[in-house]
């Protein structure tokens, strides 16, 4: 290197291609009609949440092409709650609950109340390795609160 030139870098850092990239980015996103107090548009895991509500909104066989996407629950809140009917209706969350990629379902408790039947999910957001507990209730009156 002759003396007029100069190094162009100081300090060259090549990262390891196996590093993951933080959870910075914005990897899903999505539009909701219920307003919050950031506008319409969802990110992340803010709209994996309402793509579940979404779904659960849904009775089996309302949806055209695809006679089974949807829930049970809506079909099932005056039948009397017993073991097994409890045990489809865990079945049913847990297939609801699966049929995301994104989301996978550890637990899941089913309680019946004056009105209708509370779920409670225990869910782990694959790309994000996070698990919280979602809790559904379903009402006779009122519907999904």
């Amino acid at each position: 290197m002759a003396t007029s030139e100069k190094p162009l870098y100081k300090n060259v850092t090549i990262s390891s291609p196996n590093q993951e990239p933080p959870v910075t980015t914005k990897q899903y996103r999505g539009v909701s009609t219920v307003a919050n107090p950031r506008g319409f548009n969802l990110y992340d895991l803010e709209i994996i949440k309402q793509d579940i509500i979404n779904h659960f909104h849904i009775r089996k066989g309302e949806k055209l092409e695809n006679p089974t996407f949807g829930t049970i629950i809506w079909d099932i809140l005056f039948e009397p709650f017993t073991e097994d009917l409890k045990e489809l209706i865990i079945q049913d969350i847990t297939d609801i609950i699966n049929y995301d990629p994104r989301i996978s379902v550890n637990n899941v408790t089913v309680d019946s109340y004056e009105s209708g039947l509370q779920v409670d999910c225990s869910l782990t957001y694959v790309p994000y390795s996070i698990s919280e507990t979602m809790r559904l209730r379903f009402d006779q009156n009122n519907g999904l609160v």
